[in-house]
């Protein structure tokens, strides 16, 4: 999760894609024009909002990246600002939209989550596993303490947010590596409620996977707590998480406890919505 203070959220920056020269030249036969196009709407969401900051960061020559800036201001996937700088257009805010939209999860969820919302008074999250990161998808803000930073189309990592690991409770095999791919370097640099080691982190999704719920005790950012549980879809896979977030005075460890019930219950009526069925039991 992400609070008011502490390290910069991760953003809609961090989607993946094609972003260098050598990813470009990676793009399968024919498809490579296609790939820089992608790599320039990349670099203007990453902030490179001028031609020669984008030639730089794609490695696409000045001209072609010209040609490619006209054709995406054309077709409404950049917009150039009054002082000259380019910055992501209307065709990809109507392309987010409808995608959202056209994922069965968001539409079943959101009744679940308002009433979820209204009953614990703490910031609420739906989010999905894209690419090999947390990808939140909707957001309904608490209505006491800090206000949390995530947006829907922010990205976080897995294993040290609690909707993260809800996400992978399924997935042992995926724990360690995971874990390991996800540490900062320098581990444990002001995180005092990290993880430190990856078979405690094993051991510790073990545990959340038989209770059905997982939770964040400030280890994404200090002073941010959350409890999580799973979503399931008709063939009884992982298909999305929910979490309740909220500030360390709002969490303290008897609430956490109080509230996985609780989560988990929400995530369930979520799954039936999706056609999911409990084993008999």
């Amino acid at each position: 999760m992400t609070g008011s203070s502490g390290a910069p959220a991760p953003s809609v920056r961090d989607v993946p894609g094609p972003r260098t020269r050598d990813e470009i030249a990676t793009a399968p036969p024919g498809t490579q024009t296609l790939a820089r196009g992608i790599a320039v709407v990349n670099a203007v969401a990453r902030g490179r909002t001028r031609l020669r900051e984008i030639a730089e960061e794609t490695g696409v020559g000045r001209s072609t990246t010209h040609r490619l800036l006209q054709l995406l201001l054309a077709t409404g996937y950049l917009r150039q600002l009054d002082d000259g700088a380019y910055a992501l257009g209307p065709a990809l805010i109507e392309l987010g939209y409808q995608a959202l939209q056209e994922n069965p999860v968001t539409g079943v969820a959101a009744p679940v989550l308002r009433a979820l919302a209204e009953r614990v008074h703490d910031t609420v999250h739906l989010a999905i596993e894209d690419r090999g990161q947390v990808l939140y998808l909707d957001k309904i803000p608490g209505t006491r303490g800090a206000v949390m930073r995530s947006q829907i189309g922010h990205r976080m990592p897995l294993t040290r947010t609690g909707i993260g690991k809800a996400l992978l409770l399924d997935s042992p095999g995926r724990w360690s590596e995971q874990f390991l791919a996800e540490r900062p370097a320098g581990a444990g640099h002001g995180l005092d409620h990290d993880v430190l080691t990856v078979e405690a982190f094993a051991q510790v999704m073990r545990l959340s996977a038989g209770r059905g719920v997982a939770f964040d005790l400030e280890e994404n950012e200090p002073g941010i707590l959350c409890v999580a549980a799973p979503v399931r879809d008709t063939s009884g896979s992982i298909v999305a998480a929910i979490s309740v977030t909220a500030t360390r005075p709002y969490m303290p460890p008897e609430r956490l406890e109080t509230l996985a019930p609780i989560v988990h219950d929400a995530a369930a009526r979520i799954s039936a919505g999706l056609g999911w069925r409990p084993a008999p039991g």
